[in-house]
Protein backbone atom coordinates (compact mmCIF):
# COMPACT_ATOMS: atom_id res chain seq x y z
CA UNK A 1 0.00 0.00 0.00
CA UNK A 2 1.35 3.81 -0.68
CA UNK A 3 2.14 5.86 2.77
CA UNK A 4 -0.10 8.90 2.94
CA UNK A 5 2.87 11.14 1.66
CA UNK A 6 2.79 9.00 -1.53
CA UNK A 7 -1.15 8.82 -2.10
CA UNK A 8 -1.02 12.63 -1.89
CA UNK A 9 1.52 12.95 -4.36
CA UNK A 10 0.06 10.44 -6.55
CA UNK A 11 -3.34 12.18 -6.12
CA UNK A 12 -1.71 16.10 -7.19
CA UNK A 13 0.45 14.56 -9.90
CA UNK A 14 -2.72 13.06 -11.67
CA UNK A 15 -4.56 16.65 -11.10
CA UNK A 16 -1.13 18.37 -12.33
CA UNK A 17 -1.47 16.12 -15.58
CA UNK A 18 -5.03 17.46 -16.38
CA UNK A 19 -3.64 20.92 -15.44
CA UNK A 20 -1.12 20.37 -17.71
CA UNK A 21 -2.88 19.87 -20.55
CA UNK A 22 -4.93 23.06 -20.44
CA UNK A 23 -2.24 25.01 -19.69
CA UNK A 24 -0.94 23.96 -23.45
CA UNK A 25 -3.85 25.64 -24.38
CA UNK A 26 -3.43 28.95 -22.32
CA UNK A 27 0.10 28.82 -23.91
CA UNK A 28 -1.29 28.43 -27.26
CA UNK A 29 -4.25 30.87 -27.26
CA UNK A 30 -4.07 33.51 -24.28
CA UNK A 31 -1.32 35.65 -26.16
CA UNK A 32 -3.80 35.17 -29.79
CA UNK A 33 -6.21 36.68 -27.11
CA UNK A 34 -4.31 39.34 -26.43
CA UNK A 35 -3.40 40.29 -30.18
CA UNK A 36 -7.01 40.32 -30.92
CA UNK A 37 -8.10 42.27 -27.77
CA UNK A 38 -4.93 44.75 -28.95
CA UNK A 39 -6.14 44.82 -32.72
CA UNK A 40 -9.67 45.82 -31.06
CA UNK A 41 -8.66 48.69 -29.23
CA UNK A 42 -6.19 50.05 -32.09
CA UNK A 43 -9.63 49.75 -34.50
CA UNK A 44 -11.29 51.89 -31.87
CA UNK A 45 -8.73 54.73 -32.07
CA UNK A 46 -9.66 55.13 -35.48
CA UNK A 47 -12.97 56.01 -35.11
CA UNK A 48 -14.52 59.06 -34.26
CA UNK A 49 -16.43 58.05 -31.36
CA UNK A 50 -13.77 55.83 -30.17
CA UNK A 51 -15.72 52.64 -30.68
CA UNK A 52 -14.83 49.78 -32.57
CA UNK A 53 -16.81 48.88 -35.42
CA UNK A 54 -18.69 45.50 -34.13
CA UNK A 55 -17.24 42.50 -36.21
CA UNK A 56 -20.35 40.40 -37.42
CA UNK A 57 -19.90 36.90 -37.42
CA UNK A 58 -16.83 36.59 -35.58
CA UNK A 59 -16.22 33.27 -33.92
CA UNK A 60 -15.74 33.40 -30.42
CA UNK A 61 -11.88 32.82 -29.44
CA UNK A 62 -11.00 32.16 -25.75
CA UNK A 63 -9.65 29.44 -23.91
CA UNK A 64 -12.71 27.29 -23.74
CA UNK A 65 -13.88 28.25 -27.49
CA UNK A 66 -13.86 26.96 -30.40
CA UNK A 67 -12.96 23.33 -29.53
CA UNK A 68 -9.10 22.14 -29.97
CA UNK A 69 -8.17 21.16 -33.51
CA UNK A 70 -5.55 19.99 -35.48
CA UNK A 71 -3.85 22.90 -37.32
CA UNK A 72 -3.34 20.92 -40.47
CA UNK A 73 -6.71 19.00 -41.36
CA UNK A 74 -9.12 20.83 -39.26
CA UNK A 75 -9.90 17.85 -37.27
CA UNK A 76 -11.37 18.40 -33.95
CA UNK A 77 -9.80 16.50 -31.13
CA UNK A 78 -12.33 14.40 -29.08
CA UNK A 79 -11.80 13.27 -25.45
CA UNK A 80 -10.36 10.23 -25.77
CA UNK A 81 -7.39 12.20 -28.01
CA UNK A 82 -6.93 14.38 -25.13
CA UNK A 83 -5.96 12.41 -22.45
CA UNK A 84 -2.47 13.80 -21.18
CA UNK A 85 0.33 11.58 -22.01
CA UNK A 86 -1.20 8.35 -22.65
CA UNK A 87 -3.40 9.65 -25.91
CA UNK A 88 0.01 10.54 -27.68
CA UNK A 89 1.63 7.65 -26.35
CA UNK A 90 -1.14 5.83 -28.39
CA UNK A 91 -1.37 7.52 -31.23
CA UNK A 92 2.24 7.87 -31.23
CA UNK A 93 2.55 11.74 -31.59
CA UNK A 94 0.65 11.91 -35.01
CA UNK A 95 -2.82 13.32 -35.61
CA UNK A 96 -5.53 10.53 -35.93
CA UNK A 97 -6.91 12.20 -39.23
CA UNK A 98 -3.93 13.24 -41.66
CA UNK A 99 -0.86 11.74 -39.24
CA UNK A 100 0.82 15.19 -38.80
CA UNK A 101 3.38 14.68 -36.29
CA UNK A 102 2.37 16.45 -32.67
CA UNK A 103 4.65 18.61 -31.00
CA UNK A 104 6.15 16.83 -28.19
CA UNK A 105 6.32 19.95 -26.33
CA UNK A 106 2.49 18.89 -25.23
CA UNK A 107 2.87 15.86 -23.37
CA UNK A 108 6.74 17.24 -21.82
CA UNK A 109 3.94 20.10 -20.31
CA UNK A 110 1.89 17.77 -18.98
CA UNK A 111 4.53 15.24 -17.62
CA UNK A 112 6.16 18.73 -15.85
CA UNK A 113 3.16 20.02 -14.47
CA UNK A 114 2.32 16.61 -13.48
CA UNK A 115 5.79 16.00 -11.39
CA UNK A 116 5.50 19.39 -10.10
CA UNK A 117 2.13 19.14 -8.61
CA UNK A 118 3.36 15.64 -7.07
CA UNK A 119 6.00 17.03 -5.49
CA UNK A 120 3.50 19.78 -3.80
CA UNK A 121 1.39 16.67 -2.51
CA UNK A 122 4.54 14.81 -1.36
CA UNK A 123 6.21 17.56 0.55
CA UNK A 124 2.82 19.53 2.07
CA UNK A 125 0.29 16.56 1.64
CA UNK A 126 -3.07 17.54 0.40
CA UNK A 127 -3.48 20.90 2.21
CA UNK A 128 -4.30 24.43 1.10
CA UNK A 129 -0.14 24.91 0.73
CA UNK A 130 0.27 22.34 -1.40
CA UNK A 131 -2.66 23.22 -3.40
CA UNK A 132 -1.05 27.43 -3.11
CA UNK A 133 2.04 26.02 -4.71
CA UNK A 134 1.02 23.75 -7.14
CA UNK A 135 -0.42 26.64 -8.69
CA UNK A 136 2.29 28.52 -8.53
CA UNK A 137 4.18 26.11 -10.18
CA UNK A 138 0.84 25.74 -13.17
CA UNK A 139 1.69 29.89 -13.26
CA UNK A 140 5.58 29.72 -13.87
CA UNK A 141 5.28 27.11 -16.35
CA UNK A 142 2.53 28.72 -18.42
CA UNK A 143 5.01 31.73 -18.28
CA UNK A 144 7.64 29.77 -19.49
CA UNK A 145 6.70 28.77 -22.66
CA UNK A 146 4.78 31.91 -23.34
CA UNK A 147 7.48 33.61 -22.92
CA UNK A 148 9.68 32.16 -25.25
CA UNK A 149 7.11 31.70 -28.02
CA UNK A 150 6.32 35.18 -27.96
CA UNK A 151 8.28 37.19 -25.30
CA UNK A 152 5.56 38.16 -23.79
CA UNK A 153 4.55 37.70 -20.04
CA UNK A 154 0.89 38.53 -19.87
CA UNK A 155 -0.80 40.22 -16.78
CA UNK A 156 -3.21 38.23 -16.68
CA UNK A 157 -0.75 35.83 -15.15
CA UNK A 158 1.84 37.94 -13.67
CA UNK A 159 -0.45 40.34 -11.78
CA UNK A 160 -2.55 37.58 -9.68
CA UNK A 161 0.49 35.33 -9.29
CA UNK A 162 2.12 38.42 -7.46
CA UNK A 163 -1.14 38.97 -5.34
CA UNK A 164 -1.27 35.56 -4.70
CA UNK A 165 2.09 35.44 -3.38
CA UNK A 166 0.84 38.34 -0.76
CA UNK A 167 -2.23 36.89 0.03
CA UNK A 168 -0.14 33.24 0.63
CA UNK A 169 1.78 35.19 3.28
CA UNK A 170 -1.00 36.67 4.86
CA UNK A 171 -2.44 33.29 5.40
CA UNK A 172 0.83 31.88 6.15
CA UNK A 173 0.40 29.53 3.10
CA UNK A 174 4.34 30.17 2.26
CA UNK A 175 7.81 30.78 4.52
CA UNK A 176 7.76 34.15 3.77
CA UNK A 177 6.22 36.85 6.48
CA UNK A 178 3.95 39.52 4.62
CA UNK A 179 6.32 42.07 5.40
CA UNK A 180 9.09 40.16 3.81
CA UNK A 181 6.74 39.07 0.57
CA UNK A 182 5.70 42.85 0.67
CA UNK A 183 9.44 44.32 0.58
CA UNK A 184 10.39 41.29 -2.15
CA UNK A 185 7.42 42.22 -4.58
CA UNK A 186 8.67 45.89 -4.23
CA UNK A 187 12.21 45.32 -4.28
CA UNK A 188 11.53 42.35 -7.27
CA UNK A 189 9.73 44.84 -9.16
CA UNK A 190 11.91 47.87 -8.73
CA UNK A 191 15.87 46.34 -9.01
CA UNK A 192 14.47 45.34 -12.48
CA UNK A 193 13.22 48.53 -13.40
CA UNK A 194 15.88 50.18 -12.73
CA UNK A 195 18.22 48.28 -14.78
CA UNK A 196 15.89 48.63 -17.77
CA UNK A 197 15.89 52.71 -17.30
CA UNK A 198 19.76 52.16 -16.65
CA UNK A 199 20.15 50.79 -19.68
CA UNK A 200 18.24 52.55 -22.20
CA UNK A 201 19.80 55.94 -21.02
CA UNK A 202 22.94 54.34 -21.74
CA UNK A 203 22.25 52.45 -24.94
CA UNK A 204 18.93 53.95 -25.88
CA UNK A 205 17.60 50.36 -26.67
CA UNK A 206 15.19 48.49 -24.31
CA UNK A 207 17.10 45.21 -22.70
CA UNK A 208 14.18 43.65 -21.48
CA UNK A 209 10.13 43.85 -21.06
CA UNK A 210 8.07 45.24 -18.18
CA UNK A 211 6.51 41.95 -17.69
CA UNK A 212 10.10 40.74 -16.29
CA UNK A 213 9.48 43.45 -13.41
CA UNK A 214 6.10 41.74 -12.43
CA UNK A 215 7.21 38.08 -12.87
CA UNK A 216 10.21 39.29 -10.82
CA UNK A 217 8.28 40.93 -7.99
CA UNK A 218 5.44 38.15 -8.20
CA UNK A 219 8.64 35.56 -7.40
CA UNK A 220 9.69 38.66 -4.31
CA UNK A 221 6.25 38.17 -3.18
CA UNK A 222 6.02 34.26 -2.39
CA UNK A 223 9.11 34.06 -1.08
CA UNK A 224 10.13 37.33 0.37
CA UNK A 225 13.29 39.90 -0.24
CA UNK A 226 15.89 37.34 0.83
CA UNK A 227 15.34 35.14 -1.93
CA UNK A 228 15.68 37.90 -4.86
CA UNK A 229 19.64 37.79 -4.82
CA UNK A 230 19.94 34.44 -5.49
CA UNK A 231 16.93 33.77 -7.91
CA UNK A 232 18.33 37.14 -10.03
CA UNK A 233 21.52 35.17 -10.18
CA UNK A 234 20.88 31.95 -11.46
CA UNK A 235 18.72 33.47 -13.89
CA UNK A 236 21.56 35.62 -15.27
CA UNK A 237 23.89 32.99 -15.46
CA UNK A 238 21.41 30.64 -16.74
CA UNK A 239 20.19 33.10 -19.34
CA UNK A 240 23.85 34.10 -20.29
CA UNK A 241 24.96 30.42 -20.66
CA UNK A 242 21.58 29.54 -23.24
CA UNK A 243 22.00 33.19 -25.01
CA UNK A 244 25.88 32.40 -25.96
CA UNK A 245 24.64 28.92 -27.15
CA UNK A 246 21.87 29.69 -29.39
CA UNK A 247 24.28 32.65 -30.56
CA UNK A 248 26.98 30.47 -30.89
CA UNK A 249 24.28 27.86 -32.79
CA UNK A 250 23.31 30.76 -34.60
CA UNK A 251 19.73 30.66 -33.81
CA UNK A 252 18.84 33.49 -32.10
CA UNK A 253 15.36 34.90 -33.36
CA UNK A 254 15.46 38.44 -35.31
CA UNK A 255 16.66 41.19 -33.36
CA UNK A 256 19.21 38.83 -31.34
CA UNK A 257 17.36 38.33 -27.99
CA UNK A 258 16.27 35.89 -25.94
CA UNK A 259 13.71 36.31 -23.74
CA UNK A 260 14.37 36.69 -19.47
CA UNK A 261 11.10 35.49 -18.39
CA UNK A 262 11.96 31.68 -18.44
CA UNK A 263 14.72 31.87 -16.95
CA UNK A 264 13.20 33.98 -13.57
CA UNK A 265 10.77 31.03 -13.85
CA UNK A 266 13.31 28.41 -13.82
CA UNK A 267 14.78 30.20 -10.74
CA UNK A 268 11.49 29.98 -8.86
CA UNK A 269 10.74 26.85 -9.25
CA UNK A 270 14.05 26.07 -8.22
CA UNK A 271 13.71 28.08 -5.11
CA UNK A 272 10.33 26.03 -4.54
CA UNK A 273 11.81 22.95 -4.74
CA UNK A 274 15.64 23.30 -3.08
CA UNK A 275 14.95 26.39 -1.12
CA UNK A 276 16.41 30.04 -2.63
CA UNK A 277 19.74 29.48 -0.56
CA UNK A 278 20.59 26.09 -2.06
CA UNK A 279 20.40 28.25 -5.34
CA UNK A 280 23.70 30.15 -4.36
CA UNK A 281 25.06 26.90 -3.84
CA UNK A 282 23.98 25.46 -7.38
CA UNK A 283 25.96 28.30 -9.12
CA UNK A 284 28.96 28.30 -7.25
CA UNK A 285 28.51 31.06 -4.79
Amino acid sequence: MLSLGAADAVLLGVLGLLIGSFLNVVIHRLPKMMELAWAQECASLNQPDGVAPAIENAPRFNLMTPRSRCPHCGHQIQWFENIPVLSYLALRGRCRSCAAPISLRYPLVELACGMLFAWCGWRWGLTWQAIAWAGFAAALLALTFIDWDTTLLPDDITLPLMWAGLCGAALQLTDASLSDAVWGAVGGYMSLWLVYWGFKLITGKEGMGHGDFKLFAALGAWFGWQALIPMILMASVIGAVVGLAIKFKGTLREGGYVPFGPFLALAGLTAMVFGHAAILDLIGL
